[in-house]
């Protein structure tokens, strides 16, 4: 009698579980719940969000970019931190054939706020002030309930 046990055929693609059933059986949240979402990917939801609320009142923010960057670069290698505080938001403005941007710094928000509400409402406060920078307005002309708790 033969007690050799056969060798497993090699499938199609890589090994899901390993000899014990174990192992990621499949994805833990379909991706149309908000659980699916990155915390990167909610972060630009609410700058999205704090966009398209502006966008109604200001065309014009149709010609810039909003960009969002982990955290803020330092101009040069050799370059220190100086004291000031941290950044959560900059603005480039348009020249050369290219556009204006905003840009919010995701991990400085993040530290900032404890939840979604309070960093919602952060960030929206930091495009309206960006935006009103860029456009050489005070942040109460871009959004009337600028400042509002």
């Amino acid at each position: 009698m033969d007690n050799r046990v056969p060798p497993r055929a090699a499938g199609p693609g890589p090994r899901r579980r390993d000899r014990h059933g174990r192992g990621m059986r499949g994805p833990i949240a379909p991706p149309q719940v908000p659980l699916a979402a990155s915390r990167a990917e909610a972060f630009a939801d609410l700058v999205q969000d704090s966009v398209d609320r502006l966008e109604r009142r200001w065309p014009q923010l149709a010609d810039i970019d909003f960009v969002v960057l982990e955290v803020p670069r330092l101009d040069g290698p050799a370059q220190p931190w100086s004291d000031e505080p941290v950044p959560l938001g900059g603005t480039v403005a348009a020249q050369d054939g290219r556009r204006g941007q905003v840009i919010v710094y995701r991990r400085p928000v993040e530290i900032r706020s404890k939840g979604r509400e309070e960093r919602a409402a952060l960030v929206h406060e930091i495009v309206v002030e960006q935006v009103a920078e860029l456009l050489g307005l005070t942040p109460e002309t871009v959004d009337p309930r600028y400042g509002e708790d």
